[in-house]
């Protein structure tokens, strides 16, 4: 096999290479959509995740909003959202979300959440309750929904993914070997679990991991393998970014042709879809997921 180009983990962090570079959030659309946003007090993975693609989707209407607050009760070492003991939910929150949507006109809307283990339903209820009036005020709309790890409350998943949304999305993050530095209060096992239960219910699925967190090319090939096996259609791989010195360190950043190698490894091992480069998040180009 021909060895393919990467940035060593001797690179510091903080001098990422060209391919990395952004462009910052300017435009008129975009200045809309931060409007409809802090107008009707909704919070965005966009914002609280630090998404180095903020500028590009708002600047084309779309956003991905975040319900259930922005207060998550686990503790992943790489995400950026504030962890802590949540506030009681606003049962409010549906209405508001599903009237942003229509007011951005959007075509496509992405919806995730934090986790919020405290919660007998896990959210399940303002989830349904979301889908269901985004449906019902902008029936045009597709609508993926990025939920979080139920600990196997299969009851809740159920809820969750059964108010018409088209594309039902739950992240991997990492390889096996990593989930106890990266996300320990999770399971590898359980999330393929989760995603097998989602298609066995008659949805499409997407998940997605960062690279760079120090897995190795093998424990890759065998994510996308676990993930094929779980009925997974469209997996997205993007590169890891430190958000701040607390979070887990970059061990090395991916270099664009590895990337464009895994996505014909994923096609080659069953995926139907595969978004794959260094600055691809979860909701990257999503209107592309429905009808895949």
């Amino acid at each position: 096999m021909i060895e393919l180009p990467v940035i060593e983990s001797s690179r510091p962090a903080n001098r990422k290479p060209d391919w990395l570079r952004v462009k910052l959030p300017v435009g008129q659309t975009y200045a809309n959509v931060r409007r409809i946003v802090d107008t009707n007090k909704l919070h965005t993975i966009c914002e609280s995740g630090n998404c180095p693609n903020m500028g590009e989707c708002w600047g084309a209407g779309t956003a991905t909003f975040m319900i259930l607050g922005n207060v998550c009760t686990r503790s992943c070492s790489f995400c950026a959202v504030a962890t802590g003991r949540p506030n009681e939910y606003d049962t409010d929150e549906p209405r508001r979300v599903a009237e942003a949507i229509k007011l951005m006109g959007v075509k496509h809307a992405v919806i995730t959440s934090v986790n919020r283990d405290e919660l007998k339903d896990r959210g399940a209820e303002i989830w349904y309750q979301t889908v269901r009036l985004v449906k019902e005020i902008s029936p045009a709309t597709t609508i993926e929904t990025l939920i979080p790890d139920t600990k196997g409350n299969w009851e809740a998943l159920y809820r969750m993914i059964s108010a018409g949304q088209e594309v039902v999305s739950h992240n991997v993050e990492t390889v096996e070997r990593l989930y106890r530095a990266v996300r320990p209060q999770a399971k590898y096992g359980r999330s393929l679990e989760q995603i097998r239960l989602t298609k066995e219910f008659g949805k499409r699925t997407k998940s997605g991991i960062m690279l760079g967190l120090g897995e190795t090319r093998d424990e890759v090939y065998r994510a996308m393998d676990d993930l094929a096996a779980n009925g997974l259609d469209i997996l997205t791989l993007g590169q890891y970014l430190q958000p701040t010195k607390l979070h887990h360190e970059v061990i090395e950043y991916i270099h664009p042709d590895l990337f464009a190698h895994y996505r014909e490894e994923g096609l080659g091992r069953g995926l139907k879809y595969v978004e794959s480069g260094p600055l691809v998040r979860s909701s990257y180009h999503a209107e592309r997921h429905v009808h895949v």
